[in-house]
This record gives C-alpha cells, sequence and structure tokens, in this order.
C-alpha cells in the first residue's frame, strides 16, 4: 500500500486545505499546519516588496499568533522537490522534531513526508 493510501483523514484535510490556498490565491505555495488541539492555519506565499514569507513559515506564524504551543503536522503544496531547512526549522520550533512536514504536488498527491 503507498504512503498516499495510509494518509490519515486529518493529514489529507491539511494537504487540502493548502492546495486551496495556492490556487485561490495564485501563490508559489501554499501550507497548513494542525495544532495541539486539532485546530489548522493555512496560508499561502507572501510575496511583498517588503516582506517575504514562505507559505508554511506563513501557517506557522499564524499558529503561533493564535495562541497554539505545538503543532501535530504541517503541510506544503509546492513544484519544489523538497520543503527547504528554513520552513522545517520553522516547524521544528513550535512542534519539536518528530513533526512530519507532508510534501506534496499541486494536484495534492504526497511525494514526501519529512521530518521537520
Amino acid at each position: 500500500m503507498s504512503e498516499a493510501a495510509q494518509l490519515d483523514p486529518e493529514d489529507r484535510k491539511i494537504i487540502t486545505l493548502a492546495r486551496s490556498v495556492r490556487a485561490r490565491n495564485s501563490v508559489a505555495e501554499g501550507a497548513a499546519v494542525r495544532d495541539e488541539t486539532g485546530r489548522t492555519y493555512a496560508a499561502g506565499t507572501v510575496a511583498l516588496d517588503s516582506l517575504k514569507l514562505s507559505a508554511l513559515r506563513t501557517a506557522v506564524a499564524m499558529a503561533v499568533a493564535s495562541g497554539a504551543t505545538s503543532l501535530e503536522a504541517a503541510a506544503v503544496v509546492t513544484d519544489a522537490e523538497s520543503a527547504s531547512e528554513e520552513d522545517r526549522a520553522a516547524v521544528r520550533d513550535l512542534g519539536g522534531a518528530g513533526t512530519p512536514v507532508l510534501l506534496a504536488g499541486p494536484d495534492g498527491t504526497l511525494r514526501a513526508t519529512l521530518p521537520a
């Protein structure tokens, strides 16, 4: 059975949220995180002249700003082959090194599960 077929429904949900943000906002990446209470935060890439943030770092910042104290999982939908070290570090800062980062393609297909 493939990794995608075994995907937890809650993990599938954050991939779907990330994919929706990417499509709705026509941005390079969409991301979503799930906190310790099950709340989700979804964000797209921020590309202003004075502020540039990846989708995943933006989603982590939204979780922190909303009072989250930990993360259960993170997802990023992107054309990139991997999540950057900076993105994984942001997840690790809030969720710990064992927090899974789900990397999905633009079609929502899970390509990899990376450690934070």
